[in-house]
């Protein structure tokens, strides 16, 4: 077993447009995102902080640091999963977000896992 094979973070996302909190006429696009964080690995980690990179359609990025997620540092021993709720507000009705998640395994190390880059869209606007 390598080292990545002992520290593997799966992190699945699902979005939903929030359209009773939007504004479209005030270039307000809420949106909440559902994440799934599983380990993968064979030994335990918390979550200890995140990194966000939000991106609209105008190609404005804004970065986002933080202790834990949702108010928590979860503990996820192997095969375990923590899944959590939250929500961004864009000025555009489409744009993107990715990230990490900074880890720090029972053995002392320090890793970070990768927030695939997923797409915030209002319903009929993406193909």
């Amino acid at each position: 077993m390598t080292a990545t094979d002992k520290h593997q973070i799966q992190i699945d996302v699902r979005t939903a447009y929030l359209p009773g909190q939007s504004e479209p006429g005030q270039n307000r696009y809420v949106f909440a995102y559902t994440i799934t964080i599983t380990n993968s690995g064979s030994v335990p980690a918390r979550l200890v902080t995140r990194h966000w990179i939000i991106v609209d359609a105008n190609e404005q990025k804004r970065e986002v640091h933080g202790e834990g997620v949702v108010g928590e540092q979860p503990y996820l021993p192997p095969g375990t999963s923590f899944q959590y709720t939250s929500g961004t507000i864009l000025e555009t009705p489409v744009g993107m977000m990715s990230g990490s998640y900074q880890m720090i395994a029972d053995d002392g190390t320090a890793f970070d896992a990768e927030i695939p880059i997923f797409t915030l869209s209002i319903p009929r606007t993406l193909h």
